[in-house]
């Protein structure tokens, strides 16, 4: 991932309704949500939301699909965890972490667990 893309993702989940929205459709799933559900959901008026929704598909952290009539928002889960990767790429020191799939701490938290940290 290109450091311009860490920033810009970033910076647009560094603002509180940006990142309860982002949160929201993390949770939502592959399902995704429309711009209805989530602003009552989140208790965000409509032109508020669209607004931050724009900045989210800017920065490539949530996708939009027609589905008739409806929008449905959805997580880009490929960039997230890109973007994640990232930022823990060398959370060893520097050195290539050595993960252990099978841990009780990665099983328990859906991770992947380092040996090294």
């Amino acid at each position: 991932m290109e450091e311009q893309n860490v920033v810009t993702s970033l910076a647009a989940l560094a603002q509180p309704v940006r990142l309860r929205v982002f949160r929201a459709l993390v949770v939502a799933g592959p399902q995704g949500l429309t711009p209805g559900a989530l602003a009552e959901q989140l208790g965000v008026a409509a032109t508020s939301l669209s607004f931050h929704l724009k900045e989210l598909m800017h920065a490539a952290l949530v996708t939009q699909e027609r589905d008739g009539r409806h929008l449905i928002y959805r997580a880009a889960f490929a960039h997230m965890n890109d973007l994640l990767g990232y930022l823990t790429e060398h959370c060893c020191q520097g050195q290539p972490c050595t993960p252990t799939p099978d841990s009780p701490t990665a099983r328990a938290t859906r991770k992947r667990a380092c040996t090294t940290c």
